[in-house]
């Protein structure tokens, strides 16, 4: 059988799943796949030459077992190591339940699901040289920094050695050889990533070689920086990072716990050498509505990050792939669809959601319940559940996630537009405190649903980490009377483009398809208005605006605007000078919000001089009527007039006029050697003419002044 271009081999695990050949053919054949279906009864085993026939080919092998993938790529790796084999899980979420007869449906949905090619996630490198820091208070800390030395290059670091001294003198005694490097002091500050830690510590002091009955140190000081590969905290202490569990690199286990301290210790020795991690969101600054021209608007994917990996940088955000764990929260929360998660990349994650949700309901199943889980806990907690207890319900469609956090409004809307009744989010309780932007998430989809008639309480959360808990509510919960539509849109574009394709398509289907549904402060959709009264028409929130939904005309005042690709992030309001501006949550499901709409216009102000139109005349009409007589630049009748021309103009009678502030006299002619000279004979001539007269005064002479 093929599905999806791909070679599909199912088992039915010597009988452990009660699958029947021609019912579960039929129900792939109807969820697209083509050929008959041979079921084999033990293909890691006996049957291993039907899979070693089927990596022949060229043609991608898609294997309905997940634990045996081990051996069957060892198979692969031998026989043909450029074969594509992929595996899902069909017995732990479907084979072993006790409503296992009527999972036939599912387990078509399950392969269709698993049978479309993800794309590949962009990775980064991290490198590791082995420079590890063990921070400590006692001898469990120099024990764990002895046995590391001989595979890593280890500093030891004791926080407030002395207070424990006093407490138990004596206690940490001096090693008989210094084979690893010692210092006191406290972690004030720790930043950084696996092969790039970074430390501030205070009171920071060597230990001397002369210590006799105790260790004892040096004078200490303040503000010492360091850099290592790798942190071992056994301090007891509060963590040196926020979500210290998901940074790489920094370990903490309980010095109190022999056994986790070993685990640790194992781990941390191989952390050496160059590592490829998850390029987990990619990051789009040009549609970021994080901030405008030094404003904040946007702060959602910021105040949601648990590792603190995503910055401020002004007007966008800077997110830190080292530091990234890759919860997906800041994608689930980004309203315009700057951070992307990549885990898988691209369509990748809604065509499995349109594939699997398709394929349940053209093989036969009603009443789709998809549960959303991760491939740690949930997985787990499935499969024990189908090992121990009853198994999944038949209509559970489990949907595995790199992390639960990662959903925003585009996938719960698109899991109900593809079909979905009820949506179940299966989160881990240790990441209870992740949960803030998934719960806004929800919330907001919960509101979307109740105000078109569906009605509320279609989706649950289920914070478990009891098996018998978790089957217990899925049992329990009910279909609801109202049943979703079934939709098959192509999840083009990107994440409002996606949510915008799933809302219109429920409220096309809706029972009270209402045309503008009121939503909570905070959601991403929505309208302005503004204040015509005060408003100026200086544009400045036209050029806040990071999404293009306010709009401008060059020719005339006026301000437009278009709901659809507003994501009500306030710049708008936050730059306007005159506060006129006030920010609408809703949904506009009319052509309207599709398309532009005035929100203010005005008559504009034509050049007096060439009649060019450059302004509105009601702002021009109140400068020039508070200005005039009243500011010592504006006194004059030409002064005022030129306020009511175009810039071009403006400077054309500036320079014209005769009070041109730029104008100078006439150029100075330049002087020569021959004009020196003819100024000192006019000079000599003039001093003896003078002396002449003075000697005819004296004299008697007969001249007069006139000669």
């Amino acid at each position: 059988m093929e599905m999806g271009g791909r070679r599909v081999l199912v088992c039915n695990c010597e009988s452990t799943m009660p699958l029947e050949e021609k019912a579960l053919g039929k129900a792939c054949r109807a969820a697209g796949a083509e050929g008959d279906l041979a079921l084999s009864h033990q293909l890691c085993r006996a049957q291993l030459g039907t899979f070693q026939q089927a990596i022949v080919g060229e043609r991608p092998v898609l294997v309905a077992c997940t634990q045996e993938a081990p051996l069957f790529r060892e198979v692969a790796e031998e026989d043909n190591p450029q074969a594509a084999v992929s595996f899902t899980n069909i017995r732990e979420t479907a084979g072993w339940s006790e409503e296992a007869g009527a999972a036939t449906p599912k387990i078509a949905a399950l392969l269709a699901a698993a049978a479309v090619e993800a794309q590949p996630t962009p990775m980064v490198a991290l490198a590791s040289q082995g420079v590890c820091l063990v921070y400590g208070r006692d001898e469990r800390a120099i024990e764990a920094a002895k046995q590391l030395a001989g595979r890593l290059e280890v500093t030891l670091l004791l926080k407030r050695p002395g207070e424990l001294l006093l407490k138990r003198p004596g206690e940490l005694l001096p090693p008989r050889a210094m084979d690893v490097p010692i210092f006191k002091g406290e972690i004030v500050q720790a930043k950084g990533h696996l092969g790039g830690f970074g430390i501030t510590v205070n009171d920071y002091a060597p230990v001397t070689p002369s210590g006799r009955a105790s260790l004892a140190f040096d004078p200490p000081r303040d503000g010492a920086f360091s850099q290592c590969d790798l942190i071992l905290d056994l301090t007891g202490d509060a963590p040196l990072f926020p979500a210290h569990e998901k940074r790489d690199g920094y370990l903490r286990p309980d010095p109190g716990d022999p056994a986790a301290v070993q685990r640790a210790l194992f781990e941390i020795a191989d952390m050496v050498g160059e590592f490829d991690k998850p390029r987990y969101v990619t990051y789009n600054a040009d549609i970021c509505a994080h901030g405008r021209s030094r404003k904040t608007g946007c702060t959602r994917c910021l105040d949601v990050c648990p590792t603190s990996a995503i910055t401020s940088a002004g007007d966008t955000v800077e997110i830190d792939p080292l530091v990234c764990a890759g919860c997906g929260s800041c994608a689930s929360v980004c309203p315009t669809g700057a951070a992307t998660y990549q885990l898988p990349a691209g369509d990748s994650l809604f065509e499995r959601l349109r594939s699997l949700l398709g394929a349940y309901r053209k093989a036969g199943g009603a009443a789709p319940l998809l549960l959303l889980h991760d491939d740690t806990h949930g997985a787990e907690v499935i499969a024990l559940s189908a090992r121990l207890g009853r198994g999944l319900p038949a209509r559970v469609l489990p949907f595995p996630l790199n992390e639960v956090t990662q959903v925003g409004i585009d996938f719960l809307a698109a899991a109900f537009a593809y079909g979905a009744e009820q949506v179940v989010v299966l989160a881990d309780p240790k990441k209870r405190d992740e949960l803030g932007g998934l719960a806004g998430q929800i919330g907001l989809a919960e509101t979307v649903l109740s105000g078109l008639g569906y009605g509320g309480g279609r989706i649950q959360v289920i914070e478990e980490a009891d098996p018998e808990a978790v089957e217990a509510q899925l049992y329990t919960l009910a279909p609801p009377e109202q049943s979703m539509p079934e939709g098959n849109f192509l999840p083009l574009g990107g994440k409002r483009s996606r949510a915008f394709l799933a809302l219109r398509h429920l409220h096309e289907k809706a029972p009270q398809p209402v045309d503008l549904l009121p939503l909570p402060p905070g959601a991403p959709f929505g309208t302005v208005t503004v204040d015509t009264e005060g408003c100026t028409l200086c544009l400045a929130c036209v050029g806040a605006c990071p999404t293009g939904a306010l709009l401008d005309d060059e020719t005339r005042p006026w301000l437009g605007f278009r709901e659809d690709a507003c994501v009500q992030c306030g710049l708008c309001r936050t730059t306007c000078p005159e506060s006129v501006i006030s920010l609408e949550p809703r949904l506009n499901f009319t052509a309207e919000a599709m398309g532009a709409v005035m929100l203010n216009e005005a008559e504009p102000f034509n050049c007096i001089r060439c009649g060019k139109p450059f302004g509105v005349r009601q702002s021009i009409d109140r400068i020039a009527e508070q200005l005039a007589g009243k500011h010592h630049m504006f006194q004059g009748s030409d002064q005022i007039e030129r306020i009511m021309m175009c810039e071009d103009c403006r400077v054309v009678v500036q320079f014209e006029s005769s009070d041109d502030p730029f104008g100078a006299g006439p150029r100075p002619t330049p002087r020569t050697t021959d004009d020196y000279l003819r100024e000192r004979e006019i000079e000599e001539a003039r001093q003896k003419l003078l002396a002449e007269r003075a000697a005819g005064k004296n004299g008697g002479g007969s001249g007069t002044p006139e000669d």
